[in-house]
């Protein structure tokens, strides 16, 4: 059973229209639901082949605000 907000946020998308990432992330943010703070997962196909070593890609981000989580370590060693 569909509920009536998801209804209306279904009525919102064409599925047979593709979308440029300004226009999706509007739309996203238009047809949230939820009363907490979602996340949404972004998955963009390269065509490269991993297993050719002048295709790999590596990297890391750095976010301009972090994640909002403060990290904890804990050390357990001997007192020398």
């Amino acid at each position: 059973m569909i509920t009536k907000k998801r209804k209306l946020a279904n009525a919102k998308v064409d599925v047979n229209k593709v979308y440029s990432l300004k226009e999706a992330s509007t739309l996203v943010k238009e047809i949230n639901t939820t009363k907490f703070d979602s996340s949404v997962d972004l998955h963009i196909k390269l065509g490269v082949d991993p297993k050719k070593a002048d295709q790999a890609i590596r990297g890391t981000v750095s976010l301009p605000h972090g994640t909002g989580k403060t990290k904890k370590v804990l050390v357990l060693c001997t007192p020398d």
